[in-house]
């Protein structure tokens, strides 16, 4: 199976530019991995050089947002099969939406979130249901 994984808010806390704190992603990352699933990271992080923006929710700083992400994933041994794209999809559409069979997004309807503002103040990933739910699908 292909998953589809957001970054900020799932994989750790929301603390763009930096990288978040640890939310219990990583166990359950390298869980799917070793069952044979293929990562695919699907974030809104990119690097930049030269970024505009007239919102002031959008941080305009140059940076290598997308490769520190990218290195969260080497740095805790969890292979990821690609970044905001799938290989495979080139094959047969154009169309820029990743391709995955499941996505994992702190966005997404239904997806468990928990809330601890000792931890972040916004809502993340509760990694605890998602396995439950990843269980219960049989694919972990």
């Amino acid at each position: 199976m292909i998953i589809g994984i957001d970054f900020d808010g799932t994989c750790v806390t929301h603390e763009f530019p930096n990288i978040g704190k640890d939310i219990g992603a990583i166990p359950i990352l390298k869980e799917l991995v070793n069952a044979g699933h293929k990562l695919i990271l699907y974030t809104m992080r990119s690097d930049i050089d030269n970024p505009k923006s007239n919102s002031a929710e959008i941080i305009p700083q140059p940076g290598t947002y997308l490769s520190d992400a990218i290195e969260w994933f080497n740095k805790n041994g969890i292979e990821l099969y690609a970044a905001n794209e799938n290989p495979e999809q080139r094959t047969w559409t154009t169309s820029p939406k990743v391709y995955c069979h499941l996505y994992i997004d702190d966005a997404g309807l239904g997806i468990p979130l928990k809330f601890d503002k000792n931890v972040s103040n916004r809502p993340f990933v509760d990694w605890e249901k998602v396995r439950i739910l990843l269980q219960n699908r049989n694919i972990l």
